[in-house]
């Protein structure tokens, strides 16, 4: 691999540059950094990944302002910082992943044959040599919209976790090669979703969530577990292969579109879409570009959505996650996540 695909060791005391802003502290790493950061009690290890997403800065920016403040933290601390050289790209903090890459959070399990997956290896051998008590993994949202945790256990020590940070935690079946899939009952591990990139309390949420796990003397057993409320189980809404979409501020049926999104769709992420709100505008070939996945594979579409006069609508409330006004990432990834 290339210096800037391998994953660097680095001690916090080894003369680690901070910088004046944390766009300067990812600038002065090497490339993808997991820095290490002695506690108070030494015998016991929480870690720290972030920046996954090259287009996600609010966990690093957390990890920034903790280390600028000297602070020492109740356990040794791992942070691992991954995506550096998307991160850094022009303009900055905009490429999920470069062109040539791989989704990294998509490459956590084998095979680890390009250089995507090779970093992600590498991330998994030095989370594994340090046997952290419990990992937390910190993402942007790809929209605007409240902060939530996901993870494949919806037990105490994964509501606790999920607590530091916020009241709301999906549990998934689905597996598709991210990081948080590692949980077991060794290393307890949640994906915080803090909130879009450019809203302004997704860092406050990463920052306030990362010092209170770090500084708490326990972080798997909390009375605040109680308050976290589990959606089990949501699934995706995807798009077929070519599919031609567009957002609108005034979505109609569009000839040269197959779906024509709201410009301000990511407003669809707080709150409960009603069966009589219109979600999108249909194309002529109405239904058939949208896929619905969940952890078994495809349902039928017609279960959960309908065509009415052109628009596509749930046939039922629904709490939609992830709703995004970003192209390239509806079409590579999915429209939204729901649950009905």
């Amino acid at each position: 691999m290339r210096a800037k695909d391998t994953l660097h060791w680095i001690p916090a005391d080894s003369g680690l540059r901070l910088g004046d802003s944390p766009l300067e502290f990812i600038r002065q790493l090497p490339g993808p950094g997991a820095i290490w950061l002695e506690g108070e009690e030494r015998d016991r290890t929480r870690a720290l990944c972030t920046l996954l997403h090259g287009n996600e800065p609010s966990g690093a920016s957390a990890i920034w302002h903790f280390l600028r403040r000297g602070l020492k933290p109740h356990t040794n601390a791992l942070f691992i910082i991954a995506s550096v050289q998307a991160a850094l790209t022009a303009p900055v903090f905009s490429h999920r992943m470069l062109p040539e890459h791989r989704d990294l959070n998509r490459c956590f399990r084998p095979p680890f044959d390009d250089s995507r997956g090779q970093l992600a290896q590498q991330i998994l051998q030095v989370i594994s040599r340090h046997q952290p008590e419990a990992l937390l993994d910190i993402h942007n949202t790809s929209g605007s919209g409240p902060a939530f945790g996901v993870s494949i256990n919806g037990d105490e020590r994964h509501r606790a976790l999920a607590s530091l940070f916020t009241n709301d935690l999906i549990v998934t079946d689905l597996r598709l090669g991210a990081l948080m899939e590692l949980s077991d009952d060794l290393q307890p591990t949640v994906t915080i979703e803090c909130g879009g990139s450019q809203d302004p309390a997704s860092d406050l949420v990463a920052r306030e969530g990362l010092y209170r796990f770090l500084c708490s003397d326990s972080v798997l057993h909390s009375g605040a577990a109680d308050s976290v409320t589990c959606y089990h189980n949501p699934l995706r809404l995807e798009l077929a292969e070519g599919t031609r979409l567009r957002y609108s501020t005034a979505p109609d049926a569009d000839a040269d579109a197959d779906l024509v999104m709201r410009s301000d769709a990511e407003a669809l992420n707080y709150g409960t879409t009603s069966a009589q709100e219109p979600i999108a505008a249909l194309g002529p070939q109405g239904l058939s570009k949208l896929r619905v996945m969940g952890p078994a594979g495809a349902l039928p579409v017609e279960h959960y959505f309908e065509a009415r006069n052109g628009l596509l609508y749930s046939r039922q409330p629904m709490r939609l996650f992830m709703v995004t006004t970003r192209l390239e990432i509806a079409l590579s990834d999915c429209l939204f996540y729901f649950m009905g």
